[in-house]
């Protein structure tokens, strides 16, 4: 084997050593703004640290200009918290590579369970609620709540919905259907990239009693007639089943768009192609620029 052709080894993204740095020493890449200090995430943060210090450390990178300043790529609501606190030093961990976009996109979202993940993890090591609510700043009677909120949900769904911005109070009205209902709803939320528990009540008004455990109907959606919840119900199965089209050909057509859009790019990067259609056909070539737009990806 030649490893594939790959030539060298893979980039470290880190320096292999954390380093103590004095907080003065690092510069922020945004402000701290007072809306953001007075959130609950901001609270939640000073709570953990005050109770548990520092779990994530920060992540810097060194300045292009000056040796003794570093450039703070991820956690600035940490090194805030600090700063309040009166901290004057704090561990962080020295990146390779300037960009942000990966903790502040991939990286620095919690989602509703992971999070529950996270405080099943806790009590299992015998962590007291009292102290995990208090670094969570939470009460203990919210966190029991957080504890039990994926009972009655099926592994399947779970495991769909792990990493995506889902209200764990959400997953109170997901449980009220049956196993393979909960399936067929993780998917149209994942197929719409909507995850509110607003749509999610809907698709909850529209499944039919049979997919409904026993006593879990929901109370009557005001507004609606007993007609009108059948006829949500109706068109919540045909969406079900159009979703499922649609994923059979996603990825066809997928490509489809990416080799189009590659092409009409080195088609209308021909000048002389250009200025034709700047000149006979200016609404095609401004119709055909918005399809060159188009991120095949959906990133």
């Amino acid at each position: 084997m030649d490893g594939g052709g790959l030539k060298g080894s893979v980039a470290r993204a880190f320096e292999p050593a954390g380093i103590q740095l004095r907080i003065d020493q690092l510069q922020m890449l945004r402000p701290v703004t007072v809306k953001v200090r007075r959130s609950k995430k901001f609270a939640q943060i000073v709570a953990s640290i005050a109770e548990v210090g520092v779990i994530e450390p920060p992540v810097v990178v060194r300045h292009p200009k000056n040796p003794n300043t570093y450039l703070l790529l991820d956690g600035h609501l940490r090194i805030e918290a600090l700063r309040l606190a009166g901290a004057e030093e704090v561990l962080c961990l020295v990146a390779t590579d300037d960009e942000a976009f990966t903790y502040n996109k991939r990286i620095s979202r919690l989602a509703a369970v992971q999070e529950h993940r996270m405080i099943l993890r806790a009590i299992e090591k015998k962590v007291p609620e009292e102290r995990l609510a208090r670094a969570l700043n939470i009460d203990v009677v919210t966190l029991r709540q957080k504890r039990r909120a994926l009972d009655g949900v099926c592994p399947e769904a779970v495991e769909m919905l792990k990493d995506k911005p889902v209200a764990l109070s959400a997953f109170s009205l997901l449980r009220r259907m049956q196993p393979l209902r909960q399936i067929a709803v993780a998917e149209m939320m994942i197929g719409f990239n909507c995850y509110s528990r607003s749509y999610l009540m809907t698709l909850l008004t529209a499944t039919p009693e049979s997919q409904l455990v026993p006593s879990s109907r929901p109370k009557q959606v005001r507004g609606l007639t007993p007609d009108q919840v059948a006829l949500m119900e109706r068109e919540s199965a045909h969406l079900e089943r159009e979703v499922k089209v649609a994923e059979q050909s996603y990825g066809a057509d997928n490509l489809h768009l990416a080799v189009t859009v590659g092409y009409l790019k080195k088609l209308l990067a021909v000048p002389r192609i250009g200025r034709y259609l700047r000149a006979s056909h200016p609404d095609l070539l401004d119709g055909l620029q918005k399809i060159t737009e188009a991120d095949p990806t959906g990133a």
